[in-house]
Parts: C-alpha cells; sequence; structure tokens
C-alpha cells in the first residue's frame, strides 16, 4: 500500500509537500522526537479506487477515486467528499492532513480524513451521478462508518449526494446508518443549522480579529473569492455585521462595486444569470485581479492555491481569511507574513462546518435533534473558544497565527498518539 503520496517537481505547487512541512516546523517548535514526527505526517490508510459507471449511452466510463486516512489517534476520520476534474492523490493527501489538524484546533474528537473523485460532474446527468457516487460509496465502504470514518459534502457534492452514500452503505450493512455521513438532509438524519456552519465560522473569526485590532466592522471592505456554498452566505453575514462587500469573483469572473453589494440583489441576480458577472451597477475585474481591488479584509473562499507569491505581492487587503482550503501557497504566506498581513488560517477560520458535522453525528447516535438556538449557541462557543486559544498562543510563541494554529494542532494530535502508545 502507498503510505505517501507522490512527490511533485519542484515547479508545481504540491499542497501535500506544503502542509507535510508545516506539521514538521510545527515538530520542530514543540521540540517532537523525529519518530512521533513520521507517525504525525504519514496517512494511516491510502486507499485508490476504480469508479466504473455506466453512461447513459451504456458506455462504460472509468474514473479515479481516493479515501485517505491521515490520522485517528483523537477519534474516526473525518473529512469531506469532493468530485473535481483537479482531483490527485496528493490534494486529497494534504486536505486529510488539514482535517487532522483542524479537528485538533477546535478541540473536537475527530482525526483528518478527505475523498474524493476526479471527475467533472457538470458533464453527467443526475443518474450518472447517481451510479458514480452508490460505486464510489460501495468502494470506500469498508473504510467508513460512525465509529471509523465520517464523510461530509465538499466541493461539487451537496445533501443528496450524501444521502446516496448513506443508503448505499446501510443496504451493505443491512440496516440503517445515518452516522455515517454529515450534511445530510433533515429528513434522513441531517440537522438544523448545519447550513451555512462554515460561513458563519469565518465570520466569528473575522470578527474577532477585528476586535483584537480594534478595528470597526462598519469601516470595513471585503472581497470574497467564490459565490458557491460558502461564499454566498458569507456575503449575507458579513453585510449583516455591517461590513462592505466591494468585490466578488467566481468561475465566470469578478466584479467590483465601491459602493458594496446588496446581498439580496446579488443572489437573485445569481439566480437569473448564474454568475455574478453583470450584477446592476458593478464594474467587471479580471477574476486573477480581485485581490487587487482596493480593500481591506480579503477572503479567498473557492479552490486551493489562488493565494501565489504574486498574488500576495499585490493583495490590496490588510487582512485575510481563509475560508476555502490551503488557499495560500507557502511562497504565498511567506510574502503576507512579510508584509504584516495577518491571516486566520484555514484550519481555524473554516472549521465551522466540521464543528457542525461533529454536531449532526451526536445527534445521530444520541437519536435526538438539538433546537436550532442551542445548535447555534454551541457553534459560537467552539468557534470563540478555538479563536481564543489561538489567539493566546501566537501572542506566548510570537508566531504567525497560521503557524500558531499548525503548532497547536499538532500538539494535540502529538498528546493523543504518545498517550496511547505504539502497537504492538
Amino acid at each position: 500500500m502507498v503510505t505517501r503520496p507522490n512527490e511533485a517537481t519542484s515547479h508545481e505547487f504540491n499542497p501535500w509537500l506544503r502542509v507535510t512541512s508545516l506539521i514538521e516546523d510545527a515538530g520542530k517548535v514543540l521540540g517532537l522526537n523525529e519518530g512521533l514526527v513520521k507517525r504525525i505526517v504519514t496517512p494511516e490508510r491510502v486507499l485508490e479506487v476504480a469508479v466504473p459507471v455506466r453512461l447513459d449511452s451504456g458506455q462504460v466510463e472509468m474514473f479515479a477515486g481516493w479515501r485517505i486516512q491521515h490520522d485517528t489517534s483523537r477519534g474516526p476520520g473525518k473529512g469531506g467528499i469532493r468530485f473535481h476534474q483537479s482531483v490527485n492523490a496528493d490534494e486529497i493527501a494534504a486536505l486529510s492532513a488539514d482535517m487532522s489538524i483542524k479537528c485538533a484546533v477546535v478541540n473536537i474528537p475527530y482525526g483528518g480524513a478527505k475523498g474524493g473523485v476526479k471527475v467533472d460532474p457538470s458533464t453527467l446527468s443526475r443518474g450518472e451521478l447517481e451510479r458514480l457516487t452508490r460505486r464510489y460509496a460501495f468502494s470506500i465502504a469498508p473504510m467508513i462508518g460512525p465509529d471509523r470514518d465520517i464523510p461530509a459534502p465538499d466541493i461539487n457534492t451537496d445533501t443528496q449526494v450524501m444521502s446516496w452514500i448513506m443508503d448505499t452503505v446501510s443496504m451493505l450493512r443491512g440496516h440503517n446508518t445515518p452516522g455515517v455521513v454529515t450534511g445530510k438532509p433533515l429528513a434522513i438524519g441531517g440537522t438544523l443549522g448545519h447550513a451555512g456552519a462554515t460561513s458563519l465560522g469565518v465570520t466569528i473569526c473575522a470578527s474577532a480579529l477585528l476586535q483584537r485590532m480594534n478595528r470597526l466592522a462598519n469601516e470595513q471592505r471585503v472581497v470574497v473569492q467564490g459565490y458557491g456554498k460558502v461564499g454566498a452566505p458569507l456575503v449575507q453575514l458579513l453585510s449583516a455585521r455591517g461590513m462592505k462587500i466591494v468585490g466578488i469573483a467566481d468561475v465566470k469572473g469578478a466584479i467590483h462595486v465601491p459602493g458594496g453589494i446588496d446581498p439580496t440583489a446579488l443572489a437573485k441576480h445569481f439566480a437569473e444569470a448564474g454568475t455574478v458577472v453583470g450584477y446592476p451597477g458593478s464594474d467587471f475585474v479580471a477574476s486573477d485581479q480581485l485581490f487587487t481591488i482596493p480593500s481591506d479584509i480579503a477572503i479567498p473562499a473557492a479552490l486551493g492555491g489562488v493565494i501565489t507569491e504574486e498574488v500576495a505581492s499585490s493583495m490590496a487587503a490588510s487582512i485575510v481569511v481563509e475560508a476555502a482550503n490551503g488557499p495560500t501557497t507557502g511562497e504565498g504566506a511567506a510574502v503576507l507574513a512579510s508584509r504584516n498581513i495577518p491571516v486566520i488560517p484555514d484550519v481555524l477560520a473554516n472549521a465551522g462546518g466540521v464543528v457542525a458535522s461533529y454536531f449532526e453525528w451526536a445527534q445521530d447516535l444520541q437519536g435526538f435533534m438539538w433546537e436550532p438556538e442551542l445548535f447555534h449557541q454551541r457553534l459560537e462557543k467552539f468557534m470563540h473558544d478555538a479563536f481564543n486559544h489561538i489567539w493566546q498562543r501566537h501572542k506566548d510563541l510570537g508566531l504567525t497565527l497560521r503557524d500558531t494554529a499548525i503548532v497547536a494542532g499538532v500538539e494535540r494530535i502529538a498528546e493523543a498518539t504518545e498517550l496511547r502508545g505504539l502497537f504492538p
């Protein structure tokens, strides 16, 4: 079995090499021995599967899929499943390690995992998507379960995809297994409050940082990259707290509205046009120029690796909040640090989603649904506690917020690993 994803040539952005270097650096800060660091870095299980799908035409097409469990020292694996044409082993491994750290940062009893299929789902019919999902779920079924590894939605997957996965595993096990995935519809074991939880966590972290920096929310101009499951609710949440959204981008381009975007009007325009481009009163901006728009806060909420050295050098905002997973390259992070631009890293900023998944899983195991007020109260507490912990460690260690979060997460993983010992 492959124990580490493939190495990449030096000119390529490799998210796996990036996250392993962060973990190794954290190990040095903590004074961990080399063997313990190797145990933390190396994924526990790497499964690559072939996913044959009969298309509507009758032709059989082959797709590649992965499920990687990075670390389960603190609890079952937790991490989303993405369907995207860019998916590969290095990306999934990096995201699984991010999940290990993220769950430790917010101190929930999970380890890290991630999965995905290399496919462009926009080319599939609904029937083809269901057959792809069920075959992939069948292939990874031995690895997943409420006490082993609990998938969730990610890029291009949603409540329907989770429903198909849950049903497939339930058929295989011979009994209903709602706790095998999170992000499900309410009718089959979902939870009130899950939708928008990632965006709420990002908003809480951004607001907390503004308070620490003595900056008023109603004086902040924000640009958001991405108008999907995270970016769209963010526009509403940030606007509700008084921030002005002056720029936003989706896959078709970006727009600049110096006076601020009306979230309701944007949602209506997007529903009709399928893009933010063309929003009344906006100026079109090339997607790669979004972060040059005059602003105070930049929020990448799309794919990884978008804030490169070049982008970081031209970044107009003075704060970055990472709503996406791994949006900043190592070189980009170094430039932002050299410019004294604070960055709330993804493992903290977007952890609201995994906290919500933890709540849903707990409710599935209990067979008892919480009231929405209790859900949001507990989510806010988890996120505030996590931010406060990272902020205090940041002050104590004198590291960037990103490095501090990695150190704090690795520290908790190391503690669990050492307490459990080495079998045999």
